[in-house]
């Protein structure tokens, strides 16, 4: 049977490393906290003493924070060990260090493939997360199997690993706005009598249907920021690499700056810095700006 590493179970990788175990993979797994892999082994799954160990394995996985937990972790000591084997990352980081570590893993004799993902924490956990994968098509063939697992679609990409990351940062950009819109459309009815609910449900129904604004939209309707899905601060993270994507192709984003304001103002609340990044929506709600 085909061993898979598993790094990173926070709340998203350990939902997705819990469908693969329950799908009947083999499982080694590995976490900068180790309490978090004490679920995962109750439920079947192996234990790596370190990241290097994870990475042995014959395909191995990686859900981690940002740009400086993948660097974090992913040391060329670590790297060393996947060499003959491929490497999965699902992480939303940036184009850059995702080419970084393509040429790392390839000077270390492996393979690496971007899968960055679509969905929240209770997505993962039922496998029916939208993935988007990039890296060269025998590597991501053989990784085809345990992505379905965890996903209700897999978007292929090309060959080059970065393009993932670029086209996920673009998707974020626009759930991004949609947020931002629903928090001032919100605000401007809200003035008016409508009850939020109401007015979600007039978009949602209508002209809006959708994941972003029918789940976003009930959550900030009812303020239901805690306990965060994706934090705030993630958000901003991913607002800086969608700035990042465009100035790299040379493009101009009008709204960012704006965006920017809105993210810096939210953060600085201290009933929103830890909030789900939804709650970017209270910005203009509480007239924060």
């Amino acid at each position: 049977m085909t061993t898979l590493g598993f790094l990173g179970l926070g709340t998203m990788g350990g939902g997705m490393a819990r469908r693969l175990v329950d799908e009947g993979h083999a499982v080694r797994a590995w976490n900068r906290s180790p309490a978090a892999v004490d679920d995962l082994v109750a439920a079947g799954a192996e234990r790596a003493a370190t990241a290097a160990e994870a990475l042995a394995a014959d395909v191995s996985f990686a859900m981690l924070a940002n740009d400086e937990a993948a660097e974090a972790v992913l040391t060329d000591d670590a790297i060393r060990a996947a060499a003959g084997r491929t490497h999965v990352m699902m992480a939303s980081i940036s184009p850059a260090l995702a080419d970084r570590l393509t040429e790392r893993f390839a000077s270390a004799g492996a393979t690496y493939v971007a899968a960055p993902v679509l969905g929240r924490p209770a997505v993962a956990a039922a496998g029916q997360l939208n993935i988007m994968a990039a890296g060269p098509a025998d590597a991501v063939d053989a990784a085809l199997p345990y992505l379905e697992s965890m996903g209700s679609r897999i978007w292929r990409l090309g060959e080059r690993p970065s393009v993932a990351n670029a086209v996920k940062a673009a998707v974020n950009y626009n759930i991004i706005h949609a947020m931002q819109a629903l928090g001032e459309s919100i605000a401007m009815t809200e003035r008016q009598g409508v009850p939020a609910a109401q007015f979600v449900e007039l978009l949602s129904s209508t002209l809006f249907g959708g994941v972003v604004y029918g789940g976003y939209g009930g959550i900030i309707a009812e303020e239901r920021y805690t306990p965060p899905g994706f934090h705030i601060a993630l958000g901003r993270k991913d607002l800086g690499l969608a700035e990042e994507v465009a100035a790299a192709g040379g493009v101009t984003l009008a709204t960012m700056p704006a965006l920017i304001q809105v993210f810096e103002r939210a953060m600085a609340d201290p009933d929103l810095k830890d909030a789900d990044w939804s709650a970017i929506a209270e910005v203009s709600r509480r007239d924060l700006l």
